[in-house]
């Protein structure tokens, strides 16, 4: 068991030895402990072990300059340099916010940079400022589109976050293929097999085994097949590479880059790195902020009074699990895997950094 703290400061002190700077590296480590914290524990500390190994092969750039490159009233594109995505990801939420300060509403659509953990995390940025987040990002493509059998597009992730009153926020964070990558990683390294309805071999037939999209098979969208919706996973997919990546210049679809360092680059591409897409609203710039949140909070109560399924016991609302496990990990600290804590191992004796058996 460790605490948020110490896994914190071993994230920055790793990426400070990669070469990021301190501010950068604090920036970093509060979107990796962000996702342990809120038990979207793919997306955390177990990630720090993949970006490690891309810096190893010379494919994170730590010493960016994030840049703007095109720019209206309310809307922005921004080049991450080929950095580790949280970087960017920051920078565009933080611009997309400071638009809709303005304009009511701002849009930034980033290219160029790489994978940047859980997409709630930046959608949560707008919630101080009594506005409603957006963020969503393409990814290595693992995913088959409904009727293929080769990967086309990634686990595309999106979030949104819309303030309320008394009641906690709405926060909807969530890919557009039924698991993460990252629970695959996760299956694998306990030795486990998923459920049916998650990938498909090879030859595009159903497969519970989680190393199959490392051996020519892919994930499958949301709705697992045809008869489930699959087509609609595929178009929740397809949205947001275009307006991530087509609508940036960033690489779209087949041609994004792998996250995996023992994949190689392709020779082709579409644009430059992956891509995200960040959006802001000015509540106000819609209705009175406390009529907005009245009804909010009304809303969440009369779905939260639903009359719960035989053998269920509460309906949940939207980011009341990640909250919850924020409220119970601050309490009893973060379980780590211990594959995980090998790979951590690795890298504190790789970089000369001392790691503390919990």
């Amino acid at each position: 068991m460790y605490s948020c703290q110490y896994l914190s400061d071993f994230t920055q002190k790793v990426l400070q030895k990669m070469g990021f700077s301190q501010d950068d590296a604090a920036a970093c480590a509060k979107v990796f402990l962000a996702a342990e914290m809120r038990g979207i524990s793919t997306h955390g500390i177990i990630r720090l072990s993949d970006y490690f190994k891309l810096w190893e092969a010379g494919r994170i750039n730590v010493k960016p300059d994030i840049r703007m490159v095109h720019e209206s009233p309310c809307t922005a594109v921004m080049d991450g340099d080929g950095t580790i995505g949280m970087l960017p990801a920051i920078r565009g939420m933080q611009t997309a916010i400071a638009k809709a300060q303005t304009a009511g509403t701002g849009w930034v659509s980033v290219r160029n940079s790489s994978n940047f953990g859980i997409s709630g995390y930046y959608a949560m940025m707008a919630l101080e400022h009594d506005m409603i987040g957006f963020a969503c990002t393409n990814a290595s493509p693992l995913v088959a589109p409904t009727f293929a059998a080769v990967p086309m597009l990634g686990t595309n992730p999106m979030a949104i976050a819309i303030p309320a009153g008394k009641q906690p926020p709405f926060v909807a964070d969530f890919a557009t293929t039924p698991i993460t990558r990252g629970k695959f990683t996760i299956a694998a390294k306990k030795g486990e097999k998923i459920g049916f309805g998650y990938a498909q071999d090879a030859d595009g037939k159903p497969t519970n085994d989680p190393t199959s999209i490392e051996h020519g098979g892919t994930m499958l969208p949301l709705g697992g097949d045809r008869e489930h919706g699959s087509h609609k996973g595929y178009c929740l997919a397809a949205v947001v590479d275009i307006l991530s990546a087509v609508l940036s210049g960033a690489n779209f679809g087949p041609f994004v880059p792998p996250m995996m360092s023992y994949l190689p680059l392709l020779e082709q591409k579409s644009g430059e790195g992956w891509g995200h897409f960040f959006g802001a609203m000015r509540v106000d710039a819609f209705t009175p902020v406390s009529e907005f949140k009245t009804r909010m909070d009304k809303w969440i109560e009369v779905m939260r009074h639903a009359t719960p399924a035989k053998g269920q016991e509460r309906v949940l609302i939207p980011g009341d699990p990640e909250r919850e496990n924020e409220e119970r990990i601050a309490k009893e600290g973060i379980t780590l895997l211990p594959q995980v804590i090998a790979d951590m191992k690795i890298i504190a004796e790789k970089l000369k950094i001392p790691l503390h058996s919990h």
